[in-house]
């Protein structure tokens, strides 16, 4: 069976991204870096790929030069976080030099979109009931990082506990 391997095209950063991505997540690190031969597109010497895994996921980074047109909004990678550390952990890295956006989004310093999910999430926003998936999803567009507690709370959970 073909692996898929996500490639992510940068100016001329990809090996800075893929250490500090590595410094993020925990069992994570840089595999290989390749540099262009003469000849090649880039300068000679520098930074070609880098291959990189964050936390058993494997990932492709290139230094492709000006004709990056940059990251956006259609494509990002998802964290599912099992705890509240957890999701305070990578939205504080991830967001410095980057930028909050909305709804657990976020933009890091490279320009790469993430999401930060709490576990439980995808339950609260489903639930059979659906006055409180819409009280909590109310919550939610109101929020940058993610408050589980919060939107279980709007939901009508009085058994919530409070942040």
């Amino acid at each position: 069976m073909p692996s898929i391997t996500p490639f992510l095209w940068f100016d001329d950063q990809a090996e800075q991204a893929a250490q500090f991505y590595a410094s993020v997540f925990p069992n994570s690190r840089v595999l290989e870096v390749t540099r262009y031969g003469e000849g090649a597109p880039g300068p000679a010497g520098s930074v070609m790929t880098v291959r990189f895994s964050l936390d058993g996921n494997e990932l492709l980074a290139l230094n492709g030069g000006p004709a990056h047109y940059g990251f956006d909004e259609s494509i990002s990678f998802v964290v599912n976080c099992a705890t509240e550390e957890e999701v305070d952990h990578y939205w504080s890295a991830l967001t410095e030099g980057g930028a909050e956006i909305a709804c657990g989004w976020l933009k890091d310093r490279y320009g790469l979109r993430w999401q930060i999910v709490p576990e439980g999430l995808p339950a609260l926003l489903g639930d059979p009931d659906p006055q409180r998936a819409q009280r909590a999803m109310q919550a939610m567009l109101q929020m940058k990082k993610l408050d589980l507690a919060a939107m279980r709370r709007a939901a009508g959970d009085a058994t919530s506990p409070t942040r």
